[in-house]
């Protein structure tokens, strides 16, 4: 997969190194002399492009025309959004990612400017110190589909209501699914008959309201 990754900040730098751990072909575009500095000491040469990045010249240069992914990682939303739009208006660019830098704009990064995904560092975060305050133990690892659903992992404890009932007699809630349970040496796929014990790291999909319901049957007793 080739990604152009346009800011070449605390962010897109980070994106463009695990990117390229996972042997995809990346360029990272940045126009400042103090952040490419920084750049050519983290990362190889090849995977830098200097430019900015709201350029049309610099996007062609990156090969932005055969590029999978656009992920618009400047400090400004402005450049974000433009650079969105531009991929997919212009470069056919098919998958586009947003990171938002002011909460407030967060509403401006939908459909019409072809932004796929928009990353709100403020709002996960909010929304993860939430969670950890009202589900207990129970931890968020993933966004799904721009935060409609997440992947949450939570280890039971002794007392709680899900000790020793079988996943099929489990009032599960709608909308909620229990993908793996993690016992010490094993992974083991959750099926009818199993039976929920005592340090079981339980990983589920879920929505909102099926984590508040997840945290009472996989939490404390209360």
């Amino acid at each position: 997969m080739y990604v152009v990754v346009a800011g070449g900040g605390r962010t897109g730098a980070q994106l463009t190194r695990y990117l390229l751990e996972q042997k995809h072909e990346v360029q990272v575009i940045e126009h400042r002399r103090q952040v490419l500095a920084h750049l050519h000491r983290e990362l190889p040469t090849e995977a830098i492009y200097e430019g900015n990045a709201t350029d049309p010249r610099v996007l062609h240069g990156a090969g932005i025309e055969r590029a999978n992914v656009l992920a618009a990682c400047t400090g400004e939303d402005a450049e974000n959004l433009s650079l969105c739009f531009v991929a997919r208006e212009r470069y056919k660019v098919p998958r586009t990612i947003a990171c938002i830098n002011n909460p407030q704009s967060a509403w401006l990064f939908d459909d019409k400017f072809h932004v796929d995904v928009a990353l709100n560092q403020s709002d996960i975060l909010a929304k993860l110190i939430e969670q950890e305050m009202s589900l207990g133990d129970m931890m968020t690892l993933l966004k799904l589909r721009r935060g409609r659903f997440s992947l949450v992992s939570e280890k039971i404890p002794a007392g709680a209501r899900a000790v020793g009932v079988s996943l099929r007699d489990l009032p599960l809630p709608k909308n909620s699914v229990i993908a793996a349970i993690i016992r010490p040496g094993e992974i083991v796929i959750p099926r009818g008959p199993l039976a929920f014990a005592e340090g079981d790291e339980v990983l589920a999909i879920v929505d909102d309201e099926g984590a508040d319901a997840l945290a009472v049957l996989f939490g404390p007793a209360r």
